[in-house]
């Protein structure tokens, strides 16, 4: 038996190190337990054929809370550590829209969609920012509200009335809960520009354009655009592990790589530590999980310790992922119709219109893989040609919509017709592709699973959607970082505010611990 530590957390990925780093610069013992064979999860750097070696999951760096990279003063814009980037829409015909921050280009555009594009992402980063004071809260219960639940909704408040005024303010309560699809036929004529701008309201989500919700989902996407810019690291995502975990470390953290957690332990309601898989146990006064909700509970915790109805909730959370991840090797760059070689740093996506996203997604709802999928893509070798053999190159590739229960499971049969879909789809915009191929890595939602220890194989944890968010994440009884079990805590994907590189939920429940003084 090892001697107590104060904290345990589970899992370190990035929500994992930096909850780690703000409890152990409170003067706290922490110890973070990975089970894999490094540390990052979704935000690391892998080799997938011999001398190729790319991001695992994540493969695109944006929205990185600038308040994290402040307090444990992260450097991550500096030019040789990340690469910042564009979003490049590709089109049959070779007339690309290049999408940046404010501005976007193509020579089919009309002058008012150009204008628009830019009023349109004012507005929209001006709601999303207005949404500052929940994002980086504690999310306020409803009901039997202390003083902190009402101060969080009154500084909202503020923000939404004051922040954006009384016009803006009513069209964000008008738009909010409903559908991108519709908001984007109110602005723009262009369809592959609404195309392209959809793509970042549901990718990661089991949803469409004319889903419910998705402009909820794009404004959490934008309010990752007003923290940091969009960027591909040098080295792949796991240089930002790496930095987060130098971080941690610094701070006096202990790191255990391949202890995977079998049990959380718990005595009379409170958690006393855990019990790894080699049947060593670990006891600590709080146990912080970095991992899904149906994982920490069901799997860790147990039923028997929860309430039934507790169960049912968690149980019920949805959680099954619909994107599937591609290594590519290939022996030469790929040859874009139309994109000049120096743009192929830059993140491409294939979406063609809204039409074609929404009926990608369509495939997914019977579970069904889609015929023409949303691509989401980078190249990152242009600018690091330490991830391939010389004059070789790497391709990621995130393939919408690839659902976990696929009708015919994912046999040998369904992933070889998946990527060669993924293929031939690529290769309409790249002609020869398939030709440059050396070799190639597919993880489906099972794969992912399997590999990064995430039930169902979600990038987030758990759908974004409305009944799923703020002070319902991951369910009632769990919103608020603390859980029915004295000590223990969330501090993942899974609680507020949900997916993505942002670092805000390891943050939040860092704040929270602290504030509940358990220690």
């Amino acid at each position: 038996m090892t001697k107590s530590n104060s904290v345990v957390i589970i899992g370190g990925g990035h929500n994992g190190l930096i909850c780690a780093s703000y409890l152990a610069k409170a003067g706290h013992s922490v110890e973070v337990l990975e089970a894999r064979d490094t540390v990052g999860g979704g935000a690391s750097t892998a080799a997938f054929a011999e001398g190729y070696r790319t991001s695992g999951l994540a493969h695109v760096l944006y929205g990185l809370n600038a308040k994290v990279c402040k307090d444990l003063k992260l450097n991550i814009v500096n030019p040789s550590f990340t690469q910042p980037v564009d979003t490049i829409s590709l089109q049959r015909d070779g007339d690309h829209l290049t999408l940046g921050r404010d501005e976007v280009s193509a020579n089919s555009l009309s002058a008012k969609d150009l204008e628009a594009y830019r009023g349109f992402k004012k507005e929209f980063r001006g709601y999303a920012k207005a949404l500052q004071p929940l994002m980086m809260n504690t999310p306020p219960r409803l009901k039997d509200m202390d003083k902190k639940d009402k101060l969080t909704l009154a500084k909202l408040g503020w923000s939404l009335r004051f922040g954006l005024g009384t016009n803006s303010m009513r069209e964000f309560l008008r738009v909010g809960g409903i559908n991108i699809y519709d908001v984007l036929n109110e602005v723009f004529d262009s369809p592959a520009l609404k195309g392209a701008i959809s793509v970042d309201a549901v990718l990661g989500q089991h949803m469409g354009p004319r889903t419910p919700n998705t402009v909820l989902t794009y404004l959490q996407r934008l309010w990752g655009e007003t923290q940091t810019v969009q960027s591909i690291p040098i080295g792949g995502m796991g240089k930002v592990s790496a930095m987060l975990e130098t971080t941690a470390v610094e701070a006096g953290v202990t790191i255990r790589i391949g202890a995977k957690v079998a049990k959380i332990l718990v005595e009379n309601g409170r958690t006393q530590g855990v019990l790894l898989q080699s049947g060593e146990r670990v006891d600590a006064d709080i146990v912080v999980s970095n991992a899904d909700a149906k994982t920490t509970f069901i799997d860790l915790v147990g039923a028997p310790q929860l309430d039934a109805m507790f169960c049912h909730r968690v149980n019920s959370v949805r959680q099954n992922g619909d994107v599937a991840k591609l290594h590519f090797a290939l022996n030469e760059l790929p040859a874009f119709t139309g994109l000049p070689t120096q743009q192929l740093a830059q993140r491409l996506i294939i979406a063609p219109d809204m039409r074609y996203v929404e009926h990608a997604f369509n495939h997914s709802k019977y579970g069904e893989f889609s015929e023409n999928p949303v691509l989401e893509m980078t190249i990152p070798s242009v600018s690091d040609s330490s991830l391939a053999p010389a004059g070789h190159h790497v391709m990621s590739v995130s393939a919408t919509f690839a659902p976990y229960h696929l009708k015919e499971d994912w046999q040998q049969d369904s992933r070889d017709a998946f990527v060669q879909r993924v293929t031939e789809t690529i290769e309409q915009y790249a002609p020869g592709f398939s030709a440059s191929l050396v070799a190639f890595q597919l993880l489906t939602p099972v794969d992912i699973e399997d590999q990064y220890n995430i039930t169902g194989g979600h990038w987030h944890h758990g759908e974004l959607s409305i009944d799923q968010s703020f002070m319902m994440r991951p369910v009632h009884g769990a919103a608020q970082y603390q859980t029915p079990i004295d000590g223990l805590y969330l501090c993942g994907a899974a609680a507020h505010p949900g997916g993505g590189i942002t670092g805000v939920p390891g943050h939040n429940a860092a704040q929270r611990i602290l504030a509940m003084g358990d220690m």
